[in-house]
């Protein structure tokens, strides 16, 4: 597979997590534990470039998928009217353009685990063997 999947499923990761980082000055001064989340996620995701440059396998891949999801269902949680605030969150720019790079990496690193799959297991897994 051309090293070209994983350099986009690194950058994209990548930039989800330097938007998260410019979004904690934003609201650091009315929330400081929403600001601390995003500081984590936005370190969590740059660090994520990481396994996908250097390959670090099946795991690696995985559990930025778990983590990256996490992420988005949160997002999703947050835009929606709940029991304790009654009132979403508003959907902005910013917002989308991290849920969209989000979803990027999702795809490019399924992509990346489709392909790793040993060939006789693409068999069995389609009916032939």
């Amino acid at each position: 597979m051309s090293k070209a999947i994983y350099y986009a499923a690194a950058g994209t990761g990548g930039l989800a997590g330097i938007l998260h980082l410019l979004i904690a000055p934003n609201v650091i001064g009315f929330n400081l534990n929403a600001a601390i989340f995003f500081i984590v996620a936005g370190i969590a995701q740059l660090f994520w470039v990481i396994p996908m440059i250097r390959r670090w396998g099946k795991p690696w891949y995985y559990a930025g998928i778990a983590g990256t999801v996490v992420l988005i269902a949160l997002w999703a949680a947050t835009r929606m009217p709940n029991p304790i605030t009654e009132r979403a969150l508003p959907i902005d720019a910013m917002g989308i353009s991290v849920e969209l790079l989000q979803a990027a990496f999702i795809g490019l690193t399924g992509v990346i685990l489709a392909e790793r799959r040993p060939k006789t297991d693409r068999i069995k897994t389609a009916g032939l063997a």
